[in-house]
């Protein structure tokens, strides 16, 4: 004899697992697209620092004609704007660049990341900075000046 299993359909357990597996999914997919953009959004902000570091290397390499000589090193500060300037939008991103003292050079860039997952909820284009000094120093051998 074939044992019946009987279920009564007002049963008020009926059901109750797939409730919190699907609520447990949604939490834990929520969880690893936070993750992910934030690590993403992190990286963003390093590539923008990096960007930053190389724009105000390329931007410290533009030396006075003066400097040539072996006189006190000093920025010409045109050729330097238009280096920065050309590297950042070489990149493809948006900065300024300050020079003080006539020997450093300060590149501030500015950058957007379009997140993945938080984009679903409304975030859009979050903006990332970097920033980086390069300065100019005259060394004899080893021994800077």
């Amino acid at each position: 004899m074939k044992a019946r299993f009987h279920r009564r359909f007002d049963d008020p357990e009926r059901g109750s697992i797939s409730v919190w597996a699907a609520t447990s999914a949604v939490i834990l997919l929520m969880c690893i697209g936070v993750a992910v953009d934030l690590s993403s959004q992190v990286r963003a902000q390093q590539h923008a620092y990096d960007i930053a570091a190389q724009a105000a290397r390329t931007g410290g390499e533009a030396l006075d004609a003066t400097s040539v000589d072996g006189s006190y090193p000093s920025l010409a500060v045109g050729q330097a704007r238009a280096a920065v300037d050309q590297y950042l939008a070489a990149a493809g991103v948006t900065g300024t660049m300050t020079v003080t003292d006539g020997t450093n050079v300060r590149v501030t860039v500015t950058d957007t990341y379009d997140p993945l997952f938080l984009g679903i909820v409304g975030l859009h284009d979050l903006t990332v900075h970097g920033e980086a000094t390069a300065r100019v120093i005259r060394t004899m051998g080893d021994n800077p000046q």
